[in-house]
This record gives structure tokens, C-alpha cells and sequence, in this order.
């Protein structure tokens, strides 16, 4: 059951829903712009390729950071204010990237970016649960759908500039702009939805609390390992096609843009398929069919055909599982900003360490490790489905605002 505050009004709650497809759309943009521009960062900052999973990395370190942090204060103060002001420093962060001339430099803005992005992702997932209340399941795809969006459109942005020098300078840039003027629209957007109070129970509502831990770590692991799959996909499968010879830089560009597009799409498919299909129906096909291509790339590594099919068919049907199974999840925890902190960790986590240990694969092994270590996560994720499940069955009861 969700703690929940429903809007006054349907135009409300169509604003504040708009303002935070808004911010997932920049958060898409931003997420898959590193990817295509890792090569190019290298040569910016005279590091050594196989030395760039440390952005993913130093990243996801801020990222966490700022979904802890956001998840509490956001049970604390009006979440619209926050929002445009994480957004703001992420615009800021975007628009020096393409300058820092040192690596460390690099590190320190992309860490600042991941703070920020970490309150983002935190706040727009919490306030639009808030905002519909049961009837969320949706919307959350939708959300999860605009992020698919800005991710289709930044590497192919790259794509165009690909052959001019520092090129990709204006797409950081022209994406920096964007994102400021969002920012300053979710500062003036007024009617921050807030959870409704629990009664407090004493002591026996706190213990009761505590026993549903593991569904809480559960839910964390489930997003951990599959957001170490998704992201691991969309930051090295540039590099994975070039280096391994599969494609041209401009083709590398669109294959990576052709994840997004596919992945946009699944998720557009997605918002009908959750008012229709319960999440215990869609998950387990959506893993078992992103394994059985990963499958096939791990039997016929050196083909293109092979690379471009396994790529769109991952984007397709990695698509719905994120604000699916954040919803699983939420069917069973009642969501306030801490407990939503928590489980996004799983998320933070996830796009840190299997990108970063990615990179320091190639650095050693080649690139062709990426899909195996992939596969293994999603593996896990599934895993993680299948005790999410058997813990959700013991319906939990509302818990407590103080875990």
C-alpha cells in the first residue's frame, strides 16, 4: 500500500507530471552522452581508455550520495524547489565537461553531476508516486519513457558532430542549456505533493517495520544488478563496436542511439502493457528474453548482425523492468523518501560498479567480457525477481515512516 497525497485537481497533477517527465528527459540525455563521447573525454584529458569506467565510477559514488541525502530531505521540504535546484547544477556540471582539461578535474565534475542527479532521480520517482497514489504503475512508465527519449537523442547529436573538431563541445553544451531552462520551471512549479502522516502505533508498528528489511534489500538488489546491466550496455557498447572493429565511429554512434530508440520504445509499449499485465507477468519475460539475446552475443562475438540485434532487442526488452520493478516494490513498502532512498541505492550502486569493473576489464582483457558480465547481472537481477516475489506474498503492512 503507498502513502500517498492526491492532487486537488487532474490539471495539477498533469503540471507536476509534465515537470518531472521534463527532468527525466534531461536525465536520459545526460546518462547517455558519456557513452559515444568516452574516446573523445580521453583524448580532452590525455587518459588512457581502459581508465574512463573511473567517470562511471567517481559518478555513481555522487549519485548515491545524493539519493541518500535527497530521500531524507525530501520528506522534509517542498520537493519542487529541490528538484530545480539539483537540476540547475547538473546543467552546470554538463556545460564544463567538454573543458576540463585534467582528468581529475573530470572526475571531481562528473561525482558533482551524480550528486545531483542522484536528488533527480530520487525526487521524480517519490513525487510522482505521490502525486497518483495507486494508480501510479502507468505514469511511472511513463517517466521511465521520456528518460528513454533524451537517451535516443544524445547519441545521436554525437553522431552529427562526429568528424568536426570538438564537436561534441556543442552537444554538452546545447544539452546544458536545455536543462537550466528546466530547472528554472520546476523552481516556479507550486504544489509539491507531500505523503500522507501515518498514525503512529508505538513501538509494535516499528518491530513490525524492521521485519520487512529484506524486501527493502531485495528490491535494492533487484535494481542494483539491473542497472549495472543497463548502464554497462549503453556507456561500452560504443567502445565495444569500435575497438572490436564492428562498426565505424558514426556507426558505433547510431548502434548506441539504436539501444535508445529501441529501449524508447519498449517503454512507450510498456504503459498500456501495465495497466493490462501485472508486474509478477512482465518481469520474468522481459529477463528471460534480454538473457536469451545476450546468449546468442556471447555464441557469435565478431558479428555485426549479431551485435546490432542483440543491442536493439536488449533496449526493447530491458525497457520495462526498472519502473516495473520499482512498482513491484511499492505495492508492498509504503514509499516515503527514506525508504525510496534506500531502495534507489540499489540503482546508484548498480551504475557503479559493474561499468567501472567493465572498464577495467577492456583495460587488460578486450571488450569482449562486456556481454558475458552482463549476462551474469541480469542473471542476479532475476534472482532478485524471484525473492522479491516470494518475500512480496506476505503482503507487507505499511511501514513505518521511521525505518
Amino acid at each position: 500500500m503507498i502513502s500517498t497525497s492526491i492532487a486537488r485537481t487532474k490539471s495539477e497533477a498533469f503540471r507536476r507530471t509534465l515537470g518531472y517527465y521534463s527532468l527525466f528527459i534531461c536525465l536520459g540525455l545526460s546518462s547517455a552522452i558519456i557513452g559515444p563521447t568516452l574516446p573523445s573525454l580521453a583524448a580532452q584529458t590525455h587518459t588512457q581508455l581502459g581508465s574512463m569506467g573511473q567517470m562511471f565510477l567517481f559518478g555513481s559514488a555522487g549519485y548515491s550520495l545524493g539519493t541518500i541525502v535527497g530521500g531524507r530531505l525530501l520528506d522534509r521540504v517542498r520537493g519542487h524547489p529541490v528538484l530545480g535546484i539539483a537540476q540547475l547544477c547538473a546543467g552546470a556540471s554538463i556545460f564544463f565537461i567538454p573543458i576540463a582539461p585534467w582528468f581529475w578535474l573530470l572526475l571531481t565534475i562528473v561525482t558533482f553531476k551524480g550528486f545531483a542527479e542522484g536528488f533527480i532521480n530520487t525526487g521524480a520517482n517519490l513525487l510522482l508516486i505521490w502525486t497518483h497514489g495507486e494508480k501510479v504503475s502507468p505514469y511511472m512508465n511513463g517517466l521511465h519513457f521520456f528518460f528513454g527519449l533524451g537517451a535516443v537523442v544524445a547519441p545521436f547529436l554525437v553522431a552529427q558532430e562526429a568528424g568536426v573538431t570538438n564537436g561534441y563541445h556543442w552537444v554538452y553544451w546545447a544539452l546544458a542549456a536545455f536543462m537550466l531552462l528546466v530547472g528554472l520551471r520546476m523552481l516556479t512549479l507550486p504544489g509539491s505533493p507531500h505523503p500522507v502522516p501515518q498514525p503512529k502505533e508505538g513501538k509494535k508498528e516499528f518491530t513490525v517495520a524492521r521485519k520487512y528489511y529484506p524486501l527493502v534489500v531485495t528490491a535494492a538488489l533487484f535494481l542494483f544488478f539491473y542497472v549495472g546491466a543497463e548502464i554497462t550496455l549503453s556507456g561500452w557498447v560504443y567502445t565495444y563496436a569500435v575497438t572490436l572493429h564492428l562498426a565505424s565511429a558514426v556507426g558505433a554512434a547510431y548502434l548506441n542511439s539504436g539501444f535508445w530508440l529501441a529501449f524508447t520504445l519498449g517503454r512507450l509499449i510498456s504503459i498500456p502493457a501495465a495497466t493490462r499485465f501485472k508486474p509478477r507477468q512482465i518481469l520474468p519475460a522481459a529477463l528471460f528474453c534480454c538473457l536469451s539475446l545476450l546468449a546468442v552475443g556471447i555464441l557469435f562475438p565478431g558479428s555485426r548482425s549479431i551485435l546490432w540485434i542483440m543491442t536493439l532487442g536488449l533496449g526493447f526488452c530491458m525497457a520495462p523492468i526498472w519502473p516495473t520493478g520499482f512498482t513491484l516494490a511499492g505495492q508492498s513498502i509504503n514509499m516515503t523518501g527514506r525508504i525510496s532512498g534506500i531502495v534507489l541505492l540499489g540503482d546508484s550502486f548498480g551504475g557503479m560498479v559493474l561499468p567501472w569493473l567493465v572498464g577495467q576489464v577492456i583495460g587488460t582483457a578486450g571488450p569482449r567480457v562486456m556481454v558475458p558480465l552482463i549476462f551474469g547481472s541480469l542473471v542476479m537481477c532475476f534472482l532478485a525477481f524471484v525473492y522479491l516475489l516470494r518475500l512480496g506474498q506476505k503482503k507487507a503492512p505499511r511501514v513505518s515512516r521511521e525505518l
